[in-house]
């Protein structure tokens, strides 16, 4: 071996408490899990490796004992196998709510949580697993690492014991980064978009999932109306680039130049309308979003609110004709509705470099935006 050319050794992600959590997405059972999208409670992650390893097994028999802790409310458990022989011998399995496995058997996640090194690993699969617990934040940032061992592993839990729920773990409410603004829409507009939205009926949506539209009725439900009318939607576009486009400008410094989906949304009492939490902004057909708005179009409902849950728990619910904006980025949700319909327009806007996501996947799209005027 010549000078200099010795074997480095293996490189890991170091996190450490303040450090993002990646935001992995891994299968787990027959579902691909978004991690990201449980933010809003303690998540402790395992990464173990496989369950047939001694050192492994005892922290998940550990998991176990304190099983109770795992609700989907205040915490969440994910334990990491890298081990194919874990899910075809049925080592491990969920048990909802509140405990998953993911399955990382081409180590996406343990490389960039630093349980594998970043680069290339051994063909013999000698590369030692780094095992450790991981406790992340309802903001998805990390709150502290524990290494495995009998009393290490008994300490992860009792840290998370101690822990405040989970809307105070920084000692009082994080408001969301999201803009109110009043009186968007006259109430004029307010009622004829829901009597357009009454009179020719919505469709059934669904949500993008790699790249393609899906349905699944326990996630989302929810009817929407394509406004058609050319002159409405002139109406529409010039009132968004008055009212909205300039509080964006001068609280997030981003020059919005273009809006897309002029759609009037219902979420109805009658099949438990809702849509659990999400981003609108996680894939090639979607990553051109900047900003959601949401503007509310009556009042005589329940239930129905938005949410940004890793922030806070609080629901909005805005006055007809008030507008309810933030980043496409934020993670949220919509609660059932309860009684009656939750009338809404939605709109996406988003400035020139999304411009240029969005004409790379315009062929995947039937609809093109409009410009908005500002």
């Amino acid at each position: 071996m010549q000078p200099g050319s010795e074997a480095q050794p293996p490189s890991y992600v170091t996190l450490t408490p303040g450090d993002p959590f990646p935001w992995i997405r891994q299968r787990s059972g027959a579902e691909v899990v978004r991690v990201d999208s449980t933010a809003g409670r303690y998540l402790v992650l395992c990464f173990f490796g496989s369950a047939n390893n001694p050192v492994g097994r005892a922290a998940i028999d550990t998991m176990l004992k304190h099983r109770a802790l795992f609700d989907d409310q205040r915490a969440c458990f994910f334990g990491v196998s890298a081990d194919p022989s874990d899910e075809a011998q049925g080592r491990v399995c969920n048990d909802l709510p509140g405990v998953r496995f993911l399955w990382d058997f081409d180590f996406s996640a343990s490389k960039r949580c630093g349980a594998m090194p970043s680069g290339p690993t051994a063909p013999d699969g000698s590369t030692p697993y780094n095992q450790f617990w991981l406790v992340v934040d309802p903001t998805l940032h990390v709150l502290a690492k524990f290494p495995f061992g009998a009393a290490a592993n008994d300490q992860v839990f009792a840290y998370l014991q101690s822990l405040p729920p989970p809307d105070r773990f920084a000692g009082f409410e994080i408001p969301a980064p999201v803009l109110v603004l009043p009186n968007v829409f006259e109430q004029n507009l307010c009622h004829h978009l829901v009597a357009q939205h009454e009179q020719h009926g919505g469709k059934e949506s669904g949500y993008v999932v790699k790249d393609r539209e899906v349905q699944d009725h326990s996630f989302k439900r929810r009817k929407d109306f394509i406004i058609e009318d050319e002159q409405l939607k002139k109406h529409i576009n010039t009132i968004i680039g008055r009212r909205i486009l300039p509080e964006i400008e001068k609280l997030f410094f981003m020059k919005i130049t273009r809006m897309d989906r002029f759609l009037v949304a219902c979420y109805d009492a009658d099949d438990g309308g809702h849509f659990g939490p999400h981003r609108d902004n996680t894939s090639a057909l979607t990553a051109y979003r900047r900003f959601a708005v949401s503007i509310n179009l009556n009042r005589n409902f329940d239930g129905g609110e938005v949410s940004f849950p890793e922030y806070n728990r609080r629901g909005l619910k805005a006055l007809p004709g008030w507008a309810v904006v933030f980043p496409c980025a934020i993670l949220h949700m919509v609660s059932k509705v309860t009684r009656g319909r939750r009338y809404t327009f939605l709109p996406f806007v988003f400035d020139e470099s999304g411009a240029i996501l969005f004409d790379q996947a315009r062929q995947a799209r039937a609809d093109a935006p409009q410009r908005a005027t500002t």
